[in-house]
């Protein structure tokens, strides 16, 4: 009768290593079960960093093209503004040159006759041309025969009715610029640089 009790009590220790066991059995599993859901939460993080870097990255190089396609155009426009400018500047060197107006006589006047009304007509001119730029002045002077060959040629083939009348007398003065204008430029001078024609005597009879 005196082992029953130790059968009882090594049948309680046993029951109480299979307790242990189970509960630390458990254990184990809840731990590996926190083990894996920080895994899972850690690879989601590290692919979120990743999603978020691609995003920067693609943000940054739209952004770049952007400034570069702005610079390009900005360039363009400053490139273009400054062709315009060199263009406009050549342009002003073109310009008649300002100063004091230089006149040259062309002496003597000019005398010609035309035929009018079955009578014939004598017309004098006394013309001189004016310049501001002194090389043009020495230029006229040297196409002086041409000058009045042409001048003579002009004045020969008007007509009375025609120069008798103010407006006509403009016109002639006009056609006489264009004259010397196309001698000079023929010469390889600046046509530009001939500014007027001015008749100071006018005489017809």
């Amino acid at each position: 009768m005196a082992e029953i009790p130790v059968l009882e009590a090594a049948s309680k220790a046993d029951k109480g290593k299979a307790d242990k066991a189970k509960a630390d059995n458990k254990g184990g599993k809840a731990q590996d079960a926190s083990s894996e859901g920080g895994a899972s939460a850690g690879g989601g993080k590290k692919k979120l960093l990743i999603f978020i870097a691609i995003g920067v990255i693609v943000l940054g190089g739209a952004g770049a093209g952007a400034w570069l396609m702005l610079s390009g155009k900005h360039d363009g426009a400053a490139d273009s503004k400054g062709k315009k400018e060199h263009v406009a500047e050549k342009e002003k060197k073109k310009e008649a040159p300002k100063g004091p107006p230089l006149f040259l006589a062309m002496d003597p006047p000019f005398v010609v006759n035309f035929q009018s009304d079955q009578a014939v007509r004598f017309l004098q001119i006394t013309v001189q041309v004016m310049t501001r730029d002194p090389k043009t002045q020495e230029e006229l002077k040297v196409s002086d025969p041409i000058i009045r060959n042409d001048l003579l040629l002009l004045y020969g083939n008007q007509k009375y009715s025609d120069v008798a009348t103010l407006e006509g007398k403009e016109k002639l003065r006009q056609d006489s610029l264009e004259t010397v204008r196309k001698v000079i430029k023929d010469n390889g001078g600046e046509a530009g640089n001939v500014e007027a024609v001015y008749f100071t005597s006018f005489v017809m009879q």
